[in-house]
């Protein structure tokens, strides 16, 4: 089967062992349109195969990605003209499912994925490491749930993922505050598993454990996936659409936009207050 060329990111296969390196460090790996269309195509073609037994997916450049690409938010959501309200917002519900299914191929893949991070991974970039099964980073890697700071509800992934990771609490406090947190923190709490000095030294401890996992049965490794997948892809599934529902009725397009003018400004943006809660009807 040919491996297929992408413009976001390229391919190797060293025998079992698939490795997937982002190549855009000229934009921070943004994520721009190409991207989530060529990342499900890229594990479905390998996944299809058969013959890959692990994914390793690494960064060529000094980030791992700072996420969505900001001119696909603020460049508007909608095709056409200004289609109708109930029309936008089944729009919006499409389009949510569809950046979900990126990273879902990721889960559904019947081999490991093992997500190795340098420097920044923001707000997309949660939504990306949470799918995968093992994360491991550089000491100067540091994490950011974005979408707090772009006046959005993180709706592709992070939060059913991530509430599996680490304690309530903290994701609470990064979610809400959009805080970034550091490397040593994001190992303490679980959400990565060991933290390397160098990208250099990050490989060689990623690649001895994708060697010792391609060791094993691909089929038994398969099966020990599902199992441990089982429960979290049930609740997964249900908050994925209850979050694309949200979504589709409350995302506000004039204040992500606001919000993105803010950040390229350098300047605290400023939001309407939420309305006084109905009364009760009286008869």
């Amino acid at each position: 089967m040919t491996a297929p060329e992408y413009t976001c990111f390229e391919i190797e296969k060293d025998g079992p062992i698939a490795h997937l390196r982002l190549t855009r460090d000229d934009v921070r790996n943004a994520m721009v349109a190409e991207f989530w269309s060529e990342l499900p195509a890229a594990v479905r073609h390998l996944d299809a195969a058969g013959d890959t037994r692990v994914l390793v997916i690494s960064s060529t450049g000094k980030h791992f990605t700072s996420g969505i690409d900001l001119a696909l938010l603020g460049g508007g959501l909608f095709p056409g003209e200004d289609p109708e309200p109930g029309r936008k917002r089944a729009y919006i519900y499409q389009l949510v499912q569809m950046l979900q299914d990126t990273f879902t191929a990721l889960t559904k893949a019947r081999f490991p994925v093992i997500a190795a991070i340098n420097g920044a991974c923001l707000g997309g970039g949660i939504d990306f490491v949470t799918a995968c099964d093992l994360r491991y980073c550089t000491a100067d890697a540091y994490f950011c749930i974005q979408e707090a700071n772009v006046g959005m509800v993180a709706d592709v992934g992070t939060y059913p993922r991530i509430n599996h990771l680490i304690p309530d609490g903290l994701l609470r406090e990064l979610a809400y505050t959009g805080r970034a947190w550091q490397a040593e923190e994001a190992r303490a709490s679980g959400f990565v598993t060991r933290v390397f000095d160098d990208p250099s030294a990050m490989m060689a401890g990623v690649m001895e454990v994708a060697r010792s996992i391609a060791e094993k049965s691909p089929l038994t490794v398969w099966g020990t996936k599902e199992v441990l997948n089982h429960h979290i892809h049930q609740q997964t599934d249900a908050t994925l659409k209850w979050i694309a529902a949200w979504q589709s009725g409350m995302l506000q397009e004039g204040e992500l936009v606001n919000s993105i003018q803010a950040i390229q400004e350098k300047r605290t943006p400023e939001y309407d207050d939420l309305l006084p809660a109905p009364k009760a009807l009286e008869g």
